[in-house]
């Protein structure tokens, strides 16, 4: 267990810790010269248990109220320290709104300093100390009159922390490690020593973690685990580790920077969260106020955006978005305390609900739905509220960032369905999966009703027409599952229903049968209309109408205007752009000119054609195969 304490300066918090520990603790020089806390102080020492219990000593004073939040991030119970003569005063009060914000819901109340006063005023201290906690989470903690100096209550307060430590429920150890660094010093002959308490996984001698915002790589040469040296080190523990890295030095590092699994990587500068400005609050919040965000460790300055109004009255409770100067990290539960921009005092807080929050339509009630969806404590709670929504799925990697909780610990909801795409796997809820497969053939139906002339669209149009809204991975999934049934068919490039077919007539069929030899005579360089015109003396605007009609069935295709190649024809240019790609990486024009033995425009003609149809994609004067187009697909197959 990790015990953090709270409460007013010269309360005798520090003084407290040695009377239960017997020991003096890490006192700095300025503390002691001006008799105060000003920075984090720490020990260890047993209860009466087997494994030593970590105590955080923070600073009462209230410019130091940064560094208390620092050291009350990771606590398990807190011991709010009142003294008996002063009673309860303003840091009390902050102090105990901050332990509260945190979530932190196991606590004791330390009356120090009984010796000072009679007993009636112990009693009337008592009194204040309830009324306090009355309406809040804490309301009914045991309050423990004590004396530092004489020793008078110690013992009982040493034995109901030991109580609280035997109820104290241990933190999840499946997910990656994280741990947000508190001090950062230099131990001679050994190097970079950094401290913190880990909130969640291990992590043991010779692991490779990332560190701060960049995620530079580092890796642990040894480690502490509650001041005792281990091997291995797990969430709730006071840890220091020995890290090592190239050129890692102290100066690298900050208090507040997160030491994490790689996994777990990733900073983010858009943070929403359920949020709730205090009731002690005078005035209201207004949208965008320049605030300090506390979040593990770390203080980053940033914005907050109000998302449902343009204000917030105190005690409210209203979904928010941070933007933060500086990126942070974050997992979904996470609590967040918001102080004023001067660092003056704390406005509320609340808990990360997403921690890679979208830049773009924040305020629209589909987003606001997501997060009321994301409300619940876990994973398994959130999923069956959270799926309906996810009209292009979700991703179950950033699931596991999102949660920490890796893959092989979820249990799905039984109408979930993972659905692999070309850029990995995505989880849907088989209703809105099917919903949008009808949805697609709906679409399909309507294109030929409007259109009857035509064989179908493409892959891309078709899109475009039916489900733009539908990201391309996700959409070219249900199209291939459609395909693969035979609920929707494809004729080369073209897209249509079962038993749809564009017909010519007798005429076009004569004529086609005339025009069809010279076309393939030419190979890769069929003549144009007006030469197909002259050749066969028929009129160009009969010759074009056919050849627009059997591009439409999918027996050409159009590269220009008036230049029609079949179909088979392009697909032999295909494999040729397919093998100078695998033998080089890139298509290059003049390459593609030598090989074909064509002009240098017809070549470019050729290539941009391609790139229309969504075989290759354009960098510079250079080309790529795309393999997630349709054309690529089949004729690799072939």
């Amino acid at each position: 267990m990790i015990i953090g304490t709270a409460g007013h300066i010269d309360h005798g918090k520090t003084a407290l810790l040695q009377a239960l520990t017997g020991q003096a603790g890490d006192r700095r020089q300025e503390e002691r010269l001006r008799g105060i806390t000003i920075d984090l102080g720490y020990l260890y020492a047993s209860l009466g248990e087997p494994d030593l219990t970590g105590f955080i000593d923070v600073p009462g004073h209230e410019r130091f109220v940064h560094n208390m939040l620092a050291g009350a991030c990771g606590i398990d119970c807190v011991l709010l320290v009142v003294a008996a003569d002063d009673g309860v005063m303003p840091q009390t009060r902050e102090h105990l709104a901050i332990v509260e914000l945190l979530g932190i819901r196991r606590a004791l109340v330390a009356l120090t300093k009984i010796d000072r006063v009679e007993p009636s005023r112990i009693a009337e201290v008592q009194l204040q100390v309830e009324a306090l906690l009355e309406a809040g989470p804490l309301c009914g903690a045991p309050i423990l009159p004590v004396s530092s100096v004489s020793g008078e209550g110690v013992d009982a307060l040493r034995a109901q922390l030991l109580e609280q430590a035997s109820e104290v429920r241990a933190r999840r150890e499946d997910g990656h490690f994280r741990l947000s660094i508190d001090r950062a010093f230099s131990v001679t002959g050994a190097g970079v020593v950094v401290t913190g308490t880990a909130f969640a996984g291990r992590v043991k001698v010779g692991d490779e973690l990332s560190l701060g915002p960049s995620g530079r790589r580092v890796r642990v040469r040894g480690l502490h685990a509650q001041s005792q040296k281990a091997h291995e080190a797990k969430a709730g523990q006071r840890v220091a580790l020995n890290l090592s890295g190239e050129r890692l030095s102290v100066a690298d590092i900050r208090r507040g920077d997160w030491l994490v699994t790689p996994e777990l990587h990733a900073g983010s500068q858009r943070i929403d969260i359920e949020f709730t400005l205090l009731p002690s609050e005078t005035r209201e919040l207004r949208h965008w106020t320049p605030v300090h965000v506390h979040l593990g460790a770390q203080d980053v300055t940033g914005r907050i955006a109000l998302l449902e109004g343009e204000c917030l009255a105190p005690g409210g409770h209203v979904h928010v978005q941070l933007l933060l100067n500086a990126p942070a990290h974050a997992v979904h539960g996470d609590r967040v305390v918001l102080r004023d921009q001067s660092a003056q005092r704390t406005l509320g807080g609340g808990r990360v609900l997403d921690p890679s929050a979208p830049p773009r339509n924040r305020h629209r009630q589909a987003r606001l739905a997501v997060l009321r969806a994301l409300a619940g404590d876990t994973l398994e709670d959130i999923l069956p509220g959270l799926l309906p929504s996810a009209l292009n799925g979700l991703d179950p990697a950033l699931l596991e960032r999102q949660f920490n909780r890796p893959r092989q610990t979820w249990q799905l909801p039984d109408d979930a369905l993972e659905i692999d795409t070309r850029l990995g796997p995505r989880l849907f809820e088989r209703g809105t999966w099917d919903y949008l497969g009808q949805s697609l053939v709906a679409a399909l139906q309507r294109f030929h009703e409007t259109q009857p002339d035509e064989l179908g669209p493409d892959r891309d149009r078709l899109r475009r027409y039916a489900l733009p809204q539908l990201e391309r991975p996700a959409y070219l999934a249900l199209l291939e599952s459609l395909l693969a049934v035979g609920t929707i068919e494809a004729s080369g490039p073209w897209l249509h229903l079962p038993g749809h077919r564009v017909r010519l007539s007798e005429e076009e069929e004569a004529l086609k049968a005339r025009l069809w030899p010279l076309l393939e005579a030419a190979r890769f360089n069929p003549p144009w209309v007006r030469d197909l015109a002259s050749a066969l003396n028929v009129e160009e605007e009969r010759i074009r109408h056919l050849l627009r009609k059997l591009s439409r069935i999918g027996e050409l295709q159009q590269v220009v205007k008036d230049l029609f190649y079949p179909d088979a024809t392009i697909r032999q240019l295909a494999s040729q752009v397919l093998d100078m790609e695998r033998q080089s990486g890139v298509i290059r024009a003049a390459a593609f000119r030598d090989q074909i033995q064509l002009g240098r425009k017809r070549s470019i003609q050729l290539l941009e054609h391609f790139d229309r149809i969504g075989l290759t994609r354009r960098f510079g004067n250079e080309r790529k195969v795309r393999r997630d187009s349709a054309l690529a697909s089949d004729t690799e197959l072939r």
